[in-house]
């Protein structure tokens, strides 16, 4: 973290940066969010060198109940036993109730884009390798986003990770940003993929994932546009593909991701994670 850094969260550390957000959520909601989080990066989630020792993971606007966070800690860990686990809410009552689930590897505080960081008993300070935002800031205005992943950017350390998603109310439909910051850039996120993530159970509608896309790419839904142009590709491949739904949504949704990857996107591992119910289309050159 540089100088400039530290005298921005200082600035910034008197009140939480942010607006409070409706708060539900359901068990399990975002199960499959961490799953797909443990196999996009998992020498990110188990690094352990350098300032990455003591690297947190923090759930960014967990909610009403402490749920996505505690569950999100469990199953990460089975990947890292040591992770620091820090759930942040810009709501008082929401980080009182959730004191009781507090212990040495867990945390709530009270905090929003500027996250709420501490220093140890010698002085240094907490880090963070991950930052899961998930809706979060849809109901933000667009010029609103830029600004606050770079609240979040002072946090994390460089190669660090943050996932801006939304999901429906039972997670069948999720999608989200995966934005690195710039190795040795004091100043830099690179957008690395948007994912599209889909529970079979509830069917393939590509209409449904566009109404859910992150804030960055809502307004991007215009003729002409590249990713308006990749949506209506995905609709295209979905319409040509609909064959394949005799074998099941999943079957459906793999065959349209592949024709996809036919059409010259870069689908990130087609032959795994479409199977899995994840689109990654990375590298596509588009900024947040």
């Amino acid at each position: 973290m540089t100088p400039n850094s530290r005298k921005n969260m200082a600035r910034s550390a008197s009140r939480p940066q942010g607006q409070i957000t409706r708060g539900k959520t359901a068990p399990n909601r975002l199960r499959r969010v961490d799953a797909f989080l443990a196999a996009y990066d998992p020498a990110l989630i188990s690094r352990h060198d350098g300032q990455y020792q003591h690297a947190l993971y923090v759930d960014l606007g967990y909610g009403a109940e402490p749920t996505t966070t505690l569950e999100s800690a469990a199953r990460l860990r089975r990947m890292n036993r040591r992770l620091g686990v820090l759930g942040v809410e810009i709501e008082p009552d929401r980080v009182v109730r959730a004191q009781p689930h507090v212990d040495h590897q867990t945390d709530f505080r009270l905090g929003g884009f500027n996250l709420p960081l501490r220093a140890d008993q010698k002085g240094v300070p907490e880090t963070v390798r991950l930052v899961r935002a998930f809706n979060v800031l849809r109901q933000y205005d667009v010029a609103e986003v830029r600004p606050a992943y770079d609240q979040i950017m002072y946090s994390v350390l460089p190669g660090g990770l943050l996932m801006d998603g939304t999901s429906d109310p039972y997670g069948r439909v999720w999608t989200a940003n995966m934005v690195r910051r710039n190795p040795g850039d004091t100043a830099g996120w690179k957008l690395e993929a948007l994912v599209l993530g889909l529970n079979s159970r509830g069917g393939l509608d590509p209409e449904s994932f566009q109404t859910r896309l992150p804030k960055s790419f809502i307004h991007r839904m215009v003729p002409g546009d590249p990713a308006f142009r990749f949506m209506e590709d995905w609709k295209a491949a979905a319409r040509d593909t609909r064959s394949a739904e005799t074998w099941g949504p999943r079957a459906w949704f793999v065959a349209a991701g592949k024709e996809l990857k036919r059409k010259g996107y870069d689908i990130a591992r087609e032959d795994l994670w479409l199977k899995r119910g994840w689109l990654v289309w990375r590298d596509c050159g588009l900024d947040v």
